[in-house]
């Protein structure tokens, strides 16, 4: 009898723990590099680039009226106390917690800084002009010009395949835009190497 005893104890106390070792698997921790896991997303690693529409936690040691929850704006900027409006787009988090901290020696001595990617913006890339199904595509990895173009149905009946053009930003915080010549006739015969898009790019077919 006392041995069924303990078993049934046994059995119902690990019954109890059950819940709480499903909460601590779904619990969001920081990790050293400025990101954040989770249990149904995937940190962002150490060089990712901040954008417009990421969500951030910023903390400031010891200081909860300094520590936010931030959005970064469309302009690329986010807003602190003190500090005011100071640009995160194309940032890293470490580079931008520095930036923080430097900027806030002039109100707080010492500060400790980390900034944390509580969510980060899908990143897309965009496809118009003379494909069947023009729009935003996402990207899950590296992305190849031909594969966003078979992503966006394939052409039209009179598209110029010959002078597609890829428009890119030199940057998140510039205005400025480059213009790169593909020729599809040429890739999907493999006479080029695979030209491979950066987040934003748009790919325009004439």
């Amino acid at each position: 009898m006392t041995t069924l005893t303990t078993r049934i104890g046994v059995l119902v106390l690990g019954l109890a723990l059950l819940p709480a070792v499903g909460t601590a698997q779904n619990s969001q921790t920081p990790n050293g590099n400025g990101t954040r896991t989770t249990g149904s997303t995937t940190a962002v690693t150490a060089d990712y680039r901040l954008a417009p529409g990421d969500k951030l936690r910023v903390e400031v040691y010891k200081d909860t009226q300094l520590s936010q929850s931030l959005q970064v704006r469309p302009d690329g900027k986010v807003t602190l106390p003190l500090i005011g409006d100071i640009v995160a787009s194309d940032l890293t988090p470490i580079q931008l917690r520095d930036r923080i901290a430097s900027s806030l020696k002039e109100y707080v001595t010492n500060p400790v800084v980390t900034v944390i990617v509580v969510e980060a913006s899908p990143v897309m890339v965009f496809v118009m002009g003379e494909v069947n199904q023009p729009g935003s595509i996402p990207m899950r990895g590296q992305m190849t010009v031909l594969q966003a173009l078979a992503m966006a149905g394939g052409f039209r009946e009179f598209a110029n395949t010959k002078d597609i053009r890829i428009l890119r930003r030199t940057s998140v915080n510039s205005k400025a835009v480059e213009t790169i010549r593909f020729n599809y006739n040429d890739a999907v015969k493999g006479n080029v190497a695979p030209l491979f898009l950066n987040p934003g790019d748009m790919v325009v077919v004439p």
